[in-house]
């Protein structure tokens, strides 16, 4: 009996290391309910959606957002959240590298991300410099200072209508941003002259609007459009040849030429070119060679072309403010009566198309805020307004297929097809031609 014994203790675990041996071995084992339960379990957890904000896994948090109120610093706000005198210093410190904590600004937003113990210490302090940006304020020990950047969307749009008053509210009465008109203004400034478009102008319009968190931050880029002045259609395509990016026509040509139309956005015409014009001020008969641009008083005012500011000064008895420009052998032009000159340009300083110069005002011999325009060729004055500006290269050989390419797909997104069609019979007579 006592052998029987012996025998089965031996017997007994040879047995079950053996069934573990065949059970681990086994690829057709059937699993119960509850074993299939324990995988599902844990691919529930792998798949649940975690929150990110900043950066950080926000559930992790107590989060609040506030916004920056009037004479508010780093200090204030901090101290307003329990954080001590000594670690606000030592943030400030960390900071100097990467962030000028005097440039926080009244209105922008901040987040605070604390603990979710009872003790709610706060831990991050986030402000938001601008739309795009943020500085995060570390407040856990290691007490660093970083800059991130926000999640960027972009939705692509198309908008058309009809000018009735003005091209600002055709794009608001077309539920567009008002802020696509003044990319429309810059768009065609070397080749519409915005203070001539009226009631009938038609605009159509594919562009890009960036979005964070499902809002717009009204950054814009157009990426084709179709401005019909005057009964003629005005092409425009975005095109990037080698290092170069600007908006081309249907032809390939360039948008931009080497000056502007205007020096200035939004305005009116108040005074023409005249030989023989009534002077307001001193009340007699003189010549005006040059165009007067009324708008009010600190109105940004642009150079029209590169070139080099020659003359700067102040005539109380005529010009006021004044700054000429010259621009190459041939032209040069003069910008009068402003309140005040933009910042570092002297005589001597070299400045771009589209560069402010100065801002609109009254100083002089003025009876409002108006800006005096004046273009010189080869000395003598011509009228701004009949002045044909030389173009810039058009798109290079070498790109000028993938350009079509581009250009046909954007022109039947636009829904031109007449204008694709025309274009290929052409094409096709050409090719006939060459033959």
């Amino acid at each position: 009996m006592k052998r029987f014994l012996k025998v089965q203790y031996l017997i007994i675990p040879v047995l079950i290391l053996a069934g573990v041996f065949f059970y681990k071995n086994r690829t057709d084992i059937e699993l119960t309910p509850a074993d299939k339960a324990l995988p599902v379990l844990i691919d529930s957890v792998q798949n649940q959606e975690v929150n990110y904000k900043y950066g950080f896994p926000i559930d992790n948090f107590q989060l609040e957002e506030y916004k920056v109120k009037r004479n508010q610093t780093l200090s204030v706000i901090l101290d307003k959240h329990k954080v001590s005198s000594k670690l606000i210093h030592e943030i400030a410190e960390k900071a100097k590298k990467v962030f000028n904590v005097r440039k926080i600004k009244s209105g922008r937003k901040y987040a605070m991300l604390f603990t979710k113990d009872s003790l709610k210490t706060a831990e991050y302090f986030i402000y938001e410099n601008t739309p795009k940006e943020y500085i995060v304020f570390d407040l856990t020990d290691t007490i660093q200072v970083y800059k991130g950047q926000k999640e960027i969307t972009k939705v692509r749009k198309q908008v058309r209508g009809k000018i009735e008053s003005s091209l600002w509210n055709a794009m608001v009465d077309a539920n567009a941003d008002p802020l696509l008109s003044m990319k429309l203004s810059d768009i065609y400034a070397w080749t519409i002259d915005f203070f001539g478009i009226g009631k009938g102008d038609e605009f159509h319009v594919i562009y890009d609007e960036e979005m964070i968190d499902g809002e717009s931050i009204h950054q814009i880029n157009v990426i084709a459009a179709n401005f019909i002045h005057h009964n003629s259609d005005n092409y425009a395509f975005a095109f990037k040849d080698g290092e170069k990016e600007g908006y081309f026509d249907e032809e390939g040509k360039s948008l931009q030429k080497a000056f502007l139309k205007a020096p200035l956005h939004y305005s009116r015409i108040s005074s023409k070119f005249s030989n023989h014009r009534f002077h307001p001020v001193l009340k007699r008969y003189r010549p005006h060679h040059g165009i007067d641009y009324a708008a009010p008083t600190g109105t940004p005012v642009m150079a029209i072309g590169d070139g080099v500011v020659v003359k700067k000064g102040n005539q109380k008895n005529g010009g006021g403010r004044y700054l000429k420009i010259k621009h190459n052998s041939v032209y040069s032009t003069t910008y009068m009566h402003f309140s005040r000159f933009g910042k570092h340009v002297g005589v001597g300083s070299r400045v771009k198309q589209g560069q402010v110069i100065g801002y609109v005002g009254a100083s002089g011999l003025a009876t409002g805020p108006h800006l005096d325009f004046r273009v010189h060729k080869n000395g003598k004055p011509i009228n701004p307004l009949k002045m044909k500006s030389p173009p810039v290269a058009p798109v290079s050989e070498q790109n000028i297929e993938a350009y079509t390419k581009i250009k046909n797909q954007l022109l039947i997104e636009l829904g031109y097809e007449e204008a694709l069609a025309k274009e290929e019979v052409v094409s096709d007579s050409s090719v006939q031609v060459m033959n």
